[in-house]
């Protein structure tokens, strides 16, 4: 008894580790999204967006990964973000 016990517990582990792991890979839906789209879906929402010609592309890339944190981006839509904002320059 205790041992199927230990087997459905590590069955149902597996199970929900894989579900979790699936969950935090992004969509098609926002994969397929341009940076523009999601600039302005995501910087928008929290404050007014700067222009894209008041920061250099070193400083773009640099902006990406800390609002990457701050916003909860994942790294496909912080690279379209910064590359749509250093070709806007």
């Amino acid at each position: 008894m205790k041992k199927k016990k230990n087997i459905l517990s590590i069955v149902l582990t597996t199970f929900l580790f894989a579900v979790i792991i699936n969950s935090c890979a992004p969509t098609s839906k926002i994969t397929d999204k341009s940076g523009a789209q999601l600039w302005g879906e995501n910087c928008m929402r929290c404050h007014n967006a700067p222009s894209p010609a008041d920061y250099s592309d070193t400083q773009w890339e640099t902006i990406g990964m800390h609002m990457k944190l701050r916003a909860n981006i994942s790294d496909v839509e912080r690279e379209k973000i910064v590359a749509f904002l250093q070709s806007a320059n």
